[in-house]
């Protein structure tokens, strides 16, 4: 019978992936408050529907009734989160809350099928910076003094950088952690917001060719202590979202072209000083040259994609968990192999529906300082999830990098969580308009007023 269930729900998930998905891209371009409203409804009953059918298979397969309680206190919380949010916030995006409940529901439920004590902790942590990050949109609202702290910023991230780099633990050849008794924290995972506001803060100021000088060296010694520390993703993540930045502030492609030059130098750079680099490079080539050691991580994850197939073995009747770290760095192969291509393929669509709101705020706000760091802020996670895909299929070689929301990990995910609540702080400081339509809505607003001004004179 669990047979039975089980192969039922693997086509009745991806049925409301697929419709979920489309209200996804349909809410992008809706224009009204009512009919938006009435699509993200729709999508947080998918989203509960989706949970309670994964849920079910879960506790059938585990037989583990506890998790009976773990679910109900998540849907509690998510029900919480998508009325709150919203009534605290009337401008603010009604999507990104949607699809953040989407991705971390959907990251929890896939963890508690693997690891269910790790995803107990993950929901532990992600509540907590879910409650932090409705903090966010206040701070950005109110605090008009964000745009002249730069150097502020900059000392606070090479500071948490150099203390990770001299006295962080090391954890599968890279210096990533700092233990704070029994709290382990990923300091380049927060460093990555004030990495944005720092450069915000300088291309705010000026954007002469002096500034910009000064602006690169300081974002040049933030990527190159992660690379001293070997945490080359996260060095990799931090690289590019400044090429996106600099192109957004000065509009001149040349900076990004010699932005792509001094990388691809760098790589090669990398590739010559760094035994890692090389063995990754190697096992992306061919992972089966050396399959029993440091193939292997590789090799699983492409068995599991193979063996997915399109509609994928169904959830609890893969074999994620022998893919070495399936929970951190290869969950997506995990979710290919038991839930299938498409479904995967809907998830990526769901990222970028995503994306592309994070970016709209970004062209809706005024000043410089603001549009920068929404595009700051939505490149750092566009290229997570970029790597992360990439990394597990093969596309290129694997970076370490985990999966925003989805894949285990706290810092990750508070990282996450306090930049969404920085975008959706933009949104709501520009009203959810364009400039243009915020002009167009103000000058209505003058000419309503205009025939009482002239009644009144008379």
């Amino acid at each position: 019978m669990t047979n039975v269930l089980t192969e039922i729900s693997k086509y009745l998930m991806l049925l409301i992936m697929i419709i979920y998905t489309f209200f996804n891209f349909i809410a992008i371009g809706v224009k009204t408050e009512k009919r938006l409203k009435s699509l993200c409804s729709k999508q947080l009953f998918m989203i509960i529907l989706m949970l309670v059918l994964g849920y079910l298979i879960i506790i059938l397969r585990k037989e583990d009734y506890t998790i009976i309680a773990f679910f109900a206190v998540q849907l509690v919380f998510y029900l919480l989160y998508y009325i709150l949010f919203p009534r605290f916030y009337k401008k603010c995006s009604r999507l990104i809350v949607s699809n953040t409940i989407m991705l971390f529901g959907f990251g929890v439920m896939y963890l508690t099928r693997l690891d269910y004590a790790r995803a107990i902790t993950q929901f532990s942590i992600g509540s907590a910076a879910f409650a932090i990050s409705m903090l966010v949109p206040v701070i950005i609202k109110k605090l008009s003094a964000l745009a002249k702290w730069a150097w502020l910023y900059a000392i606070l991230g090479l500071g948490l950088l150099g203390v990770v780099w001299r006295l962080g633990s090391t954890t599968y050849g890279a210096q990533l952690t700092l233990s704070l008794g029994p709290v382990t924290i990923q300091p380049s995972e927060l460093v990555k917001i004030s990495f944005v506001f720092f450069t915000a803060s300088m291309f705010n100021r000026s954007r002469t060719f002096k500034q910009i000088v000064i602006t690169t060296a300081v974002a040049a010694a933030h990527v190159l202590i992660l690379v001293a520390s070997t945490d080359l993703g996260s060095g990799l993540v931090y690289f590019v979202s400044y090429l996106f930045m600099i192109f957004v502030s000065t509009h001149k492609a040349r900076y990004f072209a010699a932005g792509i030059g001094a990388g691809a130098v760098a790589a090669v750079g990398a590739y010559a000083v760094f035994d890692h680099v090389r063995i990754r490079v190697k096992m992306w080539l061919n992972p089966f040259s050396d399959y029993e050691n440091k193939g292997y991580q590789m090799a699983q994850s492409l068995f599991a994609i193979s063996s997915g197939g399109w509609f994928g073995l169904g959830l609890c009747k893969g074999y994620p968990t022998s893919i070495p770290l399936a929970r951190n760095d290869f969950i997506f192969s995990a979710i290919i192999e038991e839930l299938g291509i498409i479904f995967a393929a809907c998830l990526l669509l769901i990222y970028l529906g995503f994306l592309i709101q994070l970016f709209r705020v970004s062209t809706r706000i005024d000043g410089i300082f603001y549009q920068i760091i929404g595009v700051g802020l939505a490149a750092m996670i566009g290229i997570q999830v970029f790597l992360h895909v990439g990394g597990v299929t093969g596309m290129i070689p694997s970076t370490g990098i985990t999966l925003p929301l989805i894949s285990y990990g706290g810092s990750s995910v508070l990282s996450t969580m306090l930049t969404i609540g920085v975008i959706q702080g933009l949104n709501i400081k520009s009203d959810g308009m364009t400039a243009k339509q915020r002009a167009e809505f103000e000058n209505r607003e003058l000419s309503e007023e205009s025939p009482e001004e002239i009644s009144f004179e008379e």
